[in-house]
């Protein structure tokens, strides 16, 4: 692609690498020029508010001092930082909405957690109407309740999914304890550390019932057996298993997802007390289809010479609202109409995240939690702009949203393809076409020129394609960046080796030098 350079002058850091002097994390704050400085200082003061009013509450400090993964969420402020390494004018703004509500709803699940659980709280009154949820499956089967009568709890979120972006050292300990108890060693360490936390007495104990998924691997069903088990024979907790087909693009496998969501809300039904309702229901459909229609007007600005919404921030927020929420959280549609419109903005001014973009790149596979940040160093270092990623390419689809009878048992075929398309599962499952042939279809859309995949070293299901993935990258003239982690550990792969891998294709291959040689190597390995 033509090198297009920024031609606004960009006020403040020129190389980011002085925040790093001297070995620590943060020398001091980024200056940004006056106008963004003092709106990245209010965003701070808002997270201090989200955090300090959280800290406030009693039990929230004993949930603090009993569970293990809540010191990882002394490291917020920082992780923020990280994701706004660089960047100016509506990039800060859009990143830094997206993401401290990110973080809210992450808050305000450890505050439903510590509300119903046995061991703090122990709000029997609320942990009735509590459904655990697992972290892996859309919450699709909850939209048609009311919150008062059967809520989703996504317990894995904050001990684990959420804790590793803050501190790559947060699973560590429970990978190790589940080891000890004999999972072996080459299983994806997300589920094995999930398992090595109610190995050791570390999540939550409440709600009436729990709902699993199949959604993503073998190893994440392992995990849940070892889940499942504990939860009903020490806490008398049931749990249902809903199992998503693994061709999820063919016609004649969709009768059976649906019959199978229709048995799962029969199951919230009988042990929450509540009772689905219709307008909830297609309340929230329209929610989601709302949700759907502003992602795909974000890809469609990001597959312009001028992208305003990518990256990392992009890939979690689309997480936390797609799956996470699932048209249950009203707010959401409040803030995607924020996002668009400040993308809008920049779009129409042509602002850069960086000071030159280099290569227009696809981000492909599992990424990992603990360097998600990854992907803005490696538009500031070496101009490399992540246009999209694998978990971000999920359902366009719009679901039925007018209650009709028709429409009413078309619902349960819709929530059933939501729940099979899941931000990992609709491309590690369902052959060979979601997961190779569709990458150079969004190539073609995005206007890449670069595909940076994800090699998680205990994924299968992509380490299967390594080779179909290299020659079709060569026929098609895309350049293919192999880049290997271990998911939520980094003792396989520290953050500066996966870095390095990507400086040496860019200096060895592509014969380039980075924008920013201060941040080529950094010194974060004891980070939060």
């Amino acid at each position: 692609m033509d090198i297009i350079k920024n031609p606004r002058k960009r006020d403040g850091e020129q190389q980011l690498g002085v925040l790093y002097d001297g070995g620590k994390v943060r020398r001091r704050r980024e200056w940004r020029g006056f106008k963004d400085t003092f709106f990245d200082y209010t965003r701070w003061l808002y997270l201090v508010s989200v955090l300090g009013k959280f800290i406030m509450n009693p039990y929230n400090v004993k949930g603090f001092f009993r569970y293990r993964w809540m010191a990882n969420y002394l490291g917020v402020m920082h992780g923020m930082d990280k994701f706004t390494i660089g960047l100016r004018d509506e990039a800060l703004r859009i990143t830094h909405y997206s993401f401290n509500y990110v973080i809210a709803d992450v808050t305000q699940s450890i505050v439903n957690c510590f509300r119903g659980d046995r061991r703090i709280r122990n709000d029997e009154e609320f942990s009735k109407h509590c459904v655990l949820t697992d972290e892996n499956a859309m919450t699709a089967q909850m939209m048609g309740f009311k919150a008062e009568e059967a809520r989703a709890i996504l317990r894995e979120v904050p001990t684990m999914f959420a804790a590793n972006i803050f501190n790559q050292n947060s699973v560590i300990h429970y990978i190790d304890v589940a080891q000890q108890y004999g999972i072996p060693g080459d299983v994806c360490p997300m589920p094995e550390s999930e398992a090595g936390i109610s190995i050791d007495d570390d999540f939550c104990v409440l709600g009436s019932c729990a709902v699993q998924v199949n959604t993503t691997c073998d190893g994440s069903m392992m995990g849940n057996g070892l889940i499942a088990k504990r939860l009903e024979r020490e806490y008398g907790i049931p749990t249902f298993q809903l199992t998503a087909p693994l061709r999820h693009r063919e016609e004649d496998v969709q009768k059976y997802a649906a019959e199978d969501m229709k048995k799962a809300i029969a199951f919230i039904e009988e042990h929450t007390g509540a009772k689905w309702d219709w307008d909830t229901y297609f309340q929230r459909a329209k929610n989601v289809n709302d949700c759907t229609r502003k992602r795909m007007a974000q890809l469609d600005i990001n597959a312009t010479p001028y992208p305003q919404f990518f990256g990392a921030a992009f890939s979690l927020y689309n997480d936390t609202n797609y799956m996470g929420n699932c048209g249950r959280d009203p707010y959401f549609v409040k803030l995607d109409k924020k996002l668009l419109k400040l993308a809008e903005k920049g779009y129409r001014e042509k602002r850069m995240y960086a000071r030159e973009y280099r290569h227009r790149c696809i981000v492909w596979g599992v990424q990992p939690q603990y360097i998600i940040d990854m992907l803005y160093w490696m538009l500031q270092c070496w101009g490399v702009v992540p246009l999209t990623d694998m978990l971000s390419m999920v359902n366009t689809r719009m679901i039925a949203e007018e209650d009709t009878p028709e429409n009413r048992e078309q619902a349960y075929y819709d929530m059933a393809w939501l729940n099979e398309n899941m931000i990992m599962r609709n491309r590690t499952h369902g052959g060979y076409e979601v997961l190779v042939d569709e990458l150079w279809e969004f190539c073609e859309q995005m206007n890449a020129d670069m595909v940076m995949m994800w090699e998680h070293m205990s994924c299968k299901a992509l380490d299967g394609m390594h080779g179909q993935f290299e020659e079709q990258a060569r026929e098609r003239g895309i350049h293919l960046v192999w880049v290997c982690h271990d998911l939520c550990d980094p003792r396989v792969y520290s953050r500066q080796a996966i870095r390095d891998q990507f400086n040496s294709y860019m200096r060895t291959v592509m014969r380039e030098e980075p924008l920013d040689p201060t941040i080529e190597v950094l010194p974060d390995e004891n980070a939060w």
